[in-house]
């Protein structure tokens, strides 16, 4: 089983992929996490680590590429990050969540210990800069939602009912 979460910044989509690998025991990989990993590696803030990464291509695709193997090549693994229902082509089930701007930023500043206004600004400039880069990196529109099999409000479900949503439709995927 292969199972991709995407989704914006803030939307829930690594609580999401912890709480599935801890109950179904699958290898659970984040890019978001690599991400943040690399900006830290150079001291940089995830601001300044996404501009760098709009003139040099080589950081997306380092990242990208390395899921995308992982994921295509991996049983039993859930892959997080905003382009893996796109890279893990052969996934079985792919998954991207929602949240309003507002409750993405409130999540992202209590996450990086920020003011709600400093999360709002740095989560829009890193919207835009992801969004611009994919297009251009991969011709992707990352508002088309068509590739996903399901698409969830993690503001409306919230961290615990999440997880038993998908739950069902993976016992379904697995029973078939």
């Amino acid at each position: 089983m292969r199972i991709t979460i995407s989704g914006l910044p803030g939307s829930g989509t690594t609580s999401l992929g912890r709480a599935l690998a801890s109950e179904y025991g699958f290898r659970f990989i984040s890019a978001g996490e690599v991400f943040r990993e690399c900006a830290r590696e150079r001291d940089l803030d995830l601001g300044s680590f996404g501009r760098l990464a709009e003139s040099d291509p080589s950081i997306d695709h380092q990242i990208d590429e390395r899921q995308k193997e992982i994921g295509m090549n991996s049983d039993d693994i859930i892959v997080e990050g905003r382009l893996a229902g796109r890279m893990v082509g052969n996934a079985h089930l792919r998954i991207w969540l929602t949240a309003s701007p507002k409750c993405r930023a409130r999540r992202i500043a209590e996450r990086d210990i920020q003011d709600g206004d400093t999360a709002a600004a740095v989560t829009i400039e890193r919207e835009r800069s992801e969004a611009q880069r994919y297009r251009t990196y991969y011709g992707i529109d990352i508002t088309d939602l068509s590739c996903y099999d399901m698409v969830l409000s993690s503001e409306t479900f919230g961290r615990e009912s999440l997880p038993k949503i998908v739950s069902t439709a993976i016992n379904e995927l697995l029973r078939s």
